[in-house]
């Protein structure tokens, strides 16, 4: 009996990090692939290795907070082990049935705290700390974001305009390669942070996410550390080579309006705050840290169509009352749609704090607030319904 329970258990647990490898593959090496830099097999491979190294690394603390702080490790009885694991497969299972990316992470620690609860035995002052990690991390993404979209991304976008010709950057002599001759030295370099970026994508997604995976089970003594950072690490990889391809394509085609310097500003963001709160041993969501990225850069690119002087005169003007209207904008036209505008010429210079035109920076749609608020609602839902389910199961069936 203990054997079977074991076995399902660790079919459980390489069914989630085979999800894991699908969904986080895309949104690492999506740039990459979709700006035909990387084909997406050189993506998964990457993917599986520095998955890995993240899960070896800074992933051990997440193992360890997920794995005997949120409850003890004595509450890892191997069915409480399969219990969580399959809240956590069902989550993955809801969301994609949706078409909406749930947050492993989150589901994970709702299943976890739901056994907790049940039993008596949640340790309420590390969830509160998670969960206030979980408040503060998209604040803190969606600010870094916004300051850079208003006071560099400009610059940044005329200056480091990464561009690719018809051919390509690395060509082979016999198995040796070498730098194409048509290739420019910003197209190298640009291919080069593109793919280092890549990387450290990967590296975040492991270091957070292996734990989802096998974290009840190294809670329980049922495997080591090493042992399921392994097993996470080879479920990954074999996500990342089949289901991922459908993933990249996703991302590939769905970031072609959104500039290839935006997606490394997120990128790099988003996979440095995840990094950070692994490394302190708290689990969260990739998913959610780039979406406030997205939309803190793009608020941030939008907000240049008027000075903080205007918006505070427009401000005091209207409360003072009796002030005869004026021509210059007293708020900016704020909106995500920014992040699409057309590339200033580096010869013109970027415009000044207000005078870019609002319709200059509404050039594509890159932002349905419907579709954002229902990533966000089930975000919430899939977490929710992880803990109230976990918690009935642990309450009312003795396992």
């Amino acid at each position: 009996m203990v054997e079977a329970l074991l076995l399902i258990g660790l079919v459980v647990a390489v069914f989630v990090g085979f999800n894991i490898g699908g969904s986080s593959t895309g949104v690492s090496f999506g740039p990459a692939v979709g700006s035909n830099i990387l084909s997406k097999t050189g993506a998964a491979a990457l993917m599986s290795v520095f998955a890995l190294a993240g899960g070896w690394t800074v992933g051990r603390e997440v193992i360890e907070t997920m794995g005997g702080e949120i409850v003890p490790s004595t509450a890892f009885t191997l069915p409480a082990s399969v219990g969580v694991l399959f809240f956590v497969g069902l989550a993955l299972l809801i969301s994609n049935t949706f078409g909406v990316p749930a947050s492993t992470s989150m589901t994970a620690v709702g299943a976890i705290a739901g056994l907790g609860a049940a039993t008596g035995t949640l340790n309420t002052d590390v969830m509160l700390r998670i969960v206030g990690w979980w408040l503060v991390s998209p604040v803190v993404a969606f600010w870094i974001c916004a300051m850079v979209g208003r006071y560099l991304y400009p610059y940044l976008d005329a200056a480091f305009a990464i561009d690719r010709s018809a051919g390509a950057v690395v060509e082979f002599d016999g198995v040796r390669p070498r730098i194409a001759p048509a290739a420019s030295g910003r197209e190298v370099v640009g291919t080069a942070a593109v793919l280092a970026i890549a990387c450290y994508m990967a590296f975040s997604a492991g270091a957070s996410n292996a734990a989802n995976a096998v974290a009840p089970l190294v809670g329980n003594g049922s495997l080591t550390a090493s042992q399921g950072v392994l097993l996470a690490g080879g479920a990954i990889a074999v996500g990342a080579f089949t289901i991922a391809r459908r993933t990249l394509d996703t991302v590939g085609n769905d970031l072609t309006d959104l500039p290839l310097l935006a997606a490394l500003i997120v990128e790099v963001v988003s996979a440095s705050l995840i990094t950070f709160l692994s490394a302190i041993g708290i689990p969260a969501s990739l998913a959610v840290s780039a979406t406030m990225s997205i939309v803190g850069l793009g608020w941030g690119r939008a907000t240049r169509t008027t000075t903080i002087g205007d918006a505070v005169g427009g401000a005091v003007g209207g409360a003072l009352g009796g002030e005869e209207p004026r021509d210059e904008p007293q708020r900016p036209e704020v909106s995500v749609n920014a992040l699409a505008a057309d590339r200033p010429d580096p010869d013109d210079g970027v415009p000044r704090m207000g005078e870019e035109r609002g319709d200059d920076l509404l050039a594509e749609d890159l932002f349905d607030p419907g579709t954002t608020g229902r990533v966000v609602s089930f975000w919430i839902f899939t977490p929710t319904i992880s803990f109230v389910s976990s918690y009935a199961l642990f309450a009312f069936v003795p396992l």
